[in-house]
């Protein structure tokens, strides 16, 4: 069977074989028992002709995200060509359904998808583990047992499927880009580099589903379980409707990165992390929230939303709006349809209602507005 494959696989590996033999105040039994007890949790099994169907059932919500995609082809010719590592951002849980089937839709072979553990419980956890292929990943361990056998199994993995995951580990809970994670990008990297590129790609949301429970994450400093989080999504996803833009950027080949080299892991996630940055598409929401005011007239309004965009431009943002008037008329409805603001009896001046939210969607432009002029690249 394939997964006795990769077990084999794991356990032949020298870090896995070392780590074995290091001791670490246990028996070399008890070491094996605990890095097979983590390639049980890790075990995954995707069913492509199950996941093209996934669709139907999820269709209550996918009927209410328009997806759009740029510069799929990218994406295409790289499967074609070898084996792909896709890098993303992470918005929210909605992405582990929307950049899969953006690749589906076009006959893509889909990735296997690194996951939070805590997204593993209940009938999403079998859909994961049994359909998606999705691995759980334990973020904040330290334990040497666990993180040898994780970047042993990543890199058995990537010889028989593409993976996705996200730079930033979990989703941003202030909205901004966070710093990158290597963990993950290092197990990748002690893969087949000479057949295997890095395709980062973007997502980007009008409205992010968990907008109201987010930036609630990050004032109190710990995540909710994920039951109560699902029940939440649930309540204010009554009247949702976005669209959802995943942009695909140019490969990033892995030859001359050496996995040995802390240096080189560091340079390669913050080149990643820079790029997806800069694919990132720039809606009306945020620019709107980036330039709103407690109380602003609609005139100012738009002159300020002109000025975001004139700084974004410069920095060479992927623009999904061009004036400050388009990014009011398009991005101030929906987010006091979202309850975020509110626009006066009269049209004339609109208030802010939920400031911690306003804030959230205006962070996440700011790795553009202070980053470093330098040139889009998506092809």
């Amino acid at each position: 069977m394939l997964l006795d494959e990769i077990t084999q696989a794991v356990l032949a590996r020298e870090d896995v074989a070392r780590y074995l033999r290091g001791g670490h105040g246990q028996t070399e039994l008890e070491a094996r028992e605990r890095i097979h007890a983590y390639l049980d949790e890790l075990r995954t099994t995707q069913r492509y002709p199950i996941y093209r169907a996934l669709k139907h059932p999820l269709y209550p919500i996918l009927r209410k995200i328009d997806l759009v995609h740029e510069h799929v082809d990218i994406a295409r010719q790289a499967a074609r060509a070898g084996r792909v590592i896709y890098i993303s951002n992470h918005k929210s849980h909605l992405d582990y359904i929307v950049e899969p089937l953006v690749l589906v839709d076009q006959n893509i072979r889909p990735p296997v998808i690194a996951a939070g553990i805590n997204l593993f419980g209940g009938p999403l956890g079998l859909l994961h583990r049994h359909v998606t292929g999705a691995i759980p990943i334990r973020r904040n361990t330290k334990d040497p047992a666990y993180l040898v056998t994780l970047k042993a199994y990543v890199a058995e993995l990537l010889q028989r499927h593409d993976l996705l995951f996200y730079i930033e580990g979990g989703r941003s809970y202030t909205g901004e880009l966070k710093a990158p994670k290597t963990g993950l990008l290092h197990a990748a990297l002690q893969a087949d580099r000479a057949h295997s590129v890095i395709v980062p790609l973007a997502v980007a949301y009008d409205l992010v589903l968990e907008d109201h429970v987010l930036p609630h994450h990050a004032a109190k400093r710990r995540q909710r379980p994920f039951a109560r989080e699902v029940a939440e999504m649930v309540r204010y996803a009554v009247g949702y409707q976005s669209r959802a833009f995943v942009t695909f950027g140019t490969p990033i080949p892995l030859t001359k990165f050496d996995p040995e080299s802390r240096r080189d892991v560091m340079e390669l996630a913050r080149l990643t992390r820079e790029t997806i940055g800069r694919l990132y598409k720039v809606l009306p929401t945020a620019v709107v929230a980036a330039a709103m005011r407690p109380s602003i007239t609609r005139r100012e309004l738009e002159a300020r939303a002109d000025g975001v965009i004139d700084a974004l431009r410069e920095a060479n943002a992927n623009l999904g709006v061009q004036t400050g008037r388009d990014a009011v008329e398009q991005g101030a409805p929906r987010l006091a349809e979202r309850n975020i603001i509110h626009l006066e009896r009269g049209g004339g001046r609109f208030r802010v209602r939920e400031r911690t939210i306003l804030r959230y969607y205006a962070r996440s432009l700011q790795h553009l507005l202070s980053a470093p002029r330098r040139p889009l690249r998506t092809h």
